[in-house]
């Protein structure tokens, strides 16, 4: 499967990583695939350039947001959260019309001291803002910016880095939340998480369930911080 994934982050770059030895084509989207490539520093997160690692994994394709999105057949959002929306609105209808949308983006807010206008990535070790929170959801925004597609909310209650590779953390032994309007959309998101080694998926039900989906992963991102590293949640039932 041609698979698009939004995103040049830590994350974005575990679930490219982990397609590609699945052996899907992955397209990598960014806002300008040349200042991209072009940036030497690490980021705000500590992570390498994005050149580095694109030039270990020569498989993958850069493109812009929407080149990459209209090639998926699949698309996952990794954009964060601050600025998904906005980024997914611009795109031209057709590159994402009747397509799944697996989205993992967190709603954090983070405003650098002394520019109070503008949210930035979170930087690590710091808790940010959620926004929205309770009465609303990033992913039911992005359904709501765009009808034509199936967005479905998963990956988004653990590490990315566990999310793709489950076993790596506790032997594997946890579970894992979706939530969307569409069946056949939650259906196509449950078989990529059994091929990267779910085997316990909830349906958590409707979009509206992502609210409890991004305020779990705000309450998550704490327990790391306060933990120092990656853990597990399993449900007994």
């Amino acid at each position: 499967m041609k698979i698009a994934i939004l995103g040049t982050g830590a994350g974005a770059r575990q679930h490219a990583a982990r397609l590609s030895g699945l052996g899907h084509q992955v397209v990598v989207g960014t806002r300008d695939p040349e200042a991209t490539l072009a940036r030497t520093e690490p980021d705000m997160m500590g992570t390498e350039p994005f050149a580095v690692f694109h030039a270990a994994r020569p498989e993958l394709t850069l493109a812009t947001f929407a080149d990459a999105a209209d090639a998926g057949e699949l698309v996952i959002n990794g954009i964060d959260g601050a600025n998904a929306v906005t980024a997914l609105s611009a795109l031209p209808a057709v590159a994402l019309g009747g397509k799944v949308l697996v989205d993992y983006a967190v709603p954090y807010v983070y405003q650098q001291p002394g520019d109070p206008e503008h949210s930035w990535p979170t930087p690590w070790g710091e808790m940010p803002r959620l926004d929205p929170v309770d009465t609303d959801s990033l992913a039911e925004q992005i359904q709501r910016a765009l009808p034509g597609t199936r967005v479905v909310k998963t990956f988004v209650t653990q590490e990315q880095e566990t999310v793709v590779n489950p076993a790596e953390c506790g032997g594997g032994d946890h579970t894992m939340f979706l939530a969307g309007n569409h069946e056949d959309a939650k259906t196509a998101a449950r078989e990529l998480l059994i091929s990267y080694g779910w085997s316990d998926i909830i349906d958590a039900g409707p979009l509206a369930a992502a609210r409890g989906l991004e305020m779990y992963a705000h309450f998550h991102t704490a327990l790391g911080l306060a933990l120092g590293g990656r853990f597990g949640v399993k449900i007994v039932r």
